[in-house]
């Protein structure tokens, strides 16, 4: 592909040079420039590309794409200038790769709690159905069977363009993803075409990046508002803001819910911890998922299936013989009959609703043990809103680490400590050492308690100063159980 044909469908404010050089990659981040590629100079919120031009050039760039041009410009090099590279290095990337999405249905989930949930069953459902599937997820990318590692929930737009195009390359029909609100705020998501579009649920998350919660909701709005006519927006009509997610969009409108009138209804007719029976609409069916947040994370599975085509019956019985999505609302049994759980939980709501599950199904029979933390250098107010969650439905609560990252962990549980009365914290034990933690639940609870370990789920890691460490929850509580 040349410069020409890779710029033909933007519209840059000035070209200095020649276009008809061909174009051997893009990128965004100097570091990764080849020989022939085109450097993407992008304003982040941690560094401005700008800065990393002579690198690019170094490295063998031999067009440079900014929003202002360099003071001396290089012979030979072409500059590409643009109003805005943030707005146009979606679009550049997707033409790039071969416009991956007009080749198969990419279907995005956004929200706070149940993205991973949905996307990954939607992932694993298509692929039962027969077809070949991609998943872009916070625990791990799919190119069909094949594991990527993933580093955020939405990757840059070349990152994700570029594992599309492999995904249409290799023969996927259809594509589900996680849609994070920083995606939508970024335009990481840019020039990529949804054939639908999930909404779950939206409390309190990503202030630290927002600032308010209005602009947290309206980002999340955003990807509704770019959905395309032909394409579908399944949306929860139990939540205060899921019509006003769609109110905006061209595509046709499906809703669901549990309490309200919704075209997918639900409700639970028995519950345990090794799962639920359910009617939905109609049809009794068994899960082997747990809590009320779980039966609407499947509705908008079910919904979803059906407006990508599929017939009902059949989709209930994929729903039938699913598992959960790995850290989210995971059990583990001791020998002995304590019930550990493991889940994602990292913001106040999503801890309510894990907490209001396990509460139901024990009915006073055992203890609540919580076991939960909260992550450094992000959103410091949702701390104490945790800790209160925590100890408003737990019989004993263990504050303690999480990913503290560069700060000090003391400093986060005395943040979370700090939502407490001095009467709450005579039930509440701080340990900064996680490992520590889970231990002292494990060997203080008695048979039927359940242990709810909050907040890292699926990672197998806790960053402490900046460096990666190997942790995992689930191994730590099955050596304290003593099974494997």
């Amino acid at each position: 592909m040349t410069l020409k044909q890779l710029i033909a469908l933007t519209k840059p404010t000035k070209i200095v040079g020649n276009t008809e050089i061909e174009v051997t990659g893009i990128e965004i981040d100097s570091r990764q420039i080849k020989a022939g590629n085109t450097f993407i100079a992008m304003r982040g919120t941690q560094a401005d590309g700008h800065n990393y031009i002579p690198k690019a050039l170094e490295l063998g760039a031999t067009a440079i794409v900014c929003e202002i041009l360099p003071d001396t410009l290089t012979d030979g090099i072409t500059y590409v200038q643009y109003d805005s590279t943030e707005a146009v290095v979606g679009p550049l990337a997707t033409h790039f790769f071969g416009d991956p999405t007009l080749r198969m249905k990419l279907v995005g989930v956004t929200g706070t709690n149940g993205k991973t949930t949905i996307a990954t069953l939607l992932y694993n459902m298509f692929r039962r159905f027969g077809y070949k599937a991609g998943l872009c997820s916070t625990v791990c990318n799919y190119i069909d069977g094949k594991a990527v590692p993933t580093e955020c929930t939405t990757p840059d737009p070349i990152t994700l363009n570029r594992l599309l195009g492999q995904m249409a390359d290799e023969g996927c029909e259809y594509a589900f993803m996680e849609v994070s609100s920083h995606a939508v705020s970024q335009q990481r998501i840019g020039g990529l075409t949804f054939a639908g579009g999930l909404f779950t649920n939206l409390t309190r998350d990503h202030l630290d990046y927002h600032k308010t919660f209005e602009a947290y909701r309206d980002a999340k709005k955003g990807f509704f508002d770019m959905l395309p006519q032909g394409a579908f927006a399944i949306t929860n009509a139990d939540d205060k803001n899921g019509l006003f997610m769609v109110q905006n969009t061209k595509a046709e409108i499906k809703t669901y819910a549990l309490r309200t009138a919704a075209d997918y209804k639900a409700r639970i007719l028995e519950e345990s911890f090794e799962g639920m029976n359910l009617d939905i609409d109609g049809h009794e069916v068994f899960v082997q998922f747990v809590g009320r947040f779980n039966v609407s994370n499947l509705l908008a599975v079910y919904g979803a299936a059906i407006m990508l085509g599929r017939e009902p019956e059949e989709v209930l019985i994929a729903l039938s013989i699913m598992k959960p999505v790995n850290g989210r609302f995971e059990t583990i049994r001791s020998r002995e009959g304590v019930t550990a759980i493991v889940d994602y939980a990292h913001t106040p709501d999503a801890l309510a609703n894990v907490l209001g599950t396990i509460n139901e199904v024990l009915q006073k029979r055992g203890q609540c043990w919580t076991v939960c933390g909260a992550g450094g250098n992000r959103d410091k107010g949702k701390r104490p809103l945790m800790a209160q969650e925590a100890v408003k439905q737990s019989d004993r609560v263990i504050i303690t680490s999480d990913n503290p990252r560069f700060e000090d962990p003391q400093d986060i549980i005395n943040d979370m400590l700090a939502g407490l009365t001095d009467e709450q914290r005579r039930n509440v034990l701080s340990i900064v050492n996680r490992k520590e933690a889970i231990r002292t639940a494990c060997m203080m609870a008695h048979p039927g308690d359940v242990i709810l370990v909050a907040g890292k789920g699926h990672e197998d890691y806790q960053i402490i100063q900046g460096v990666k460490h190997h942790f995992d929850d689930h191994e730590v509580i099955r050596e304290c159980f003593g099974i494997s």
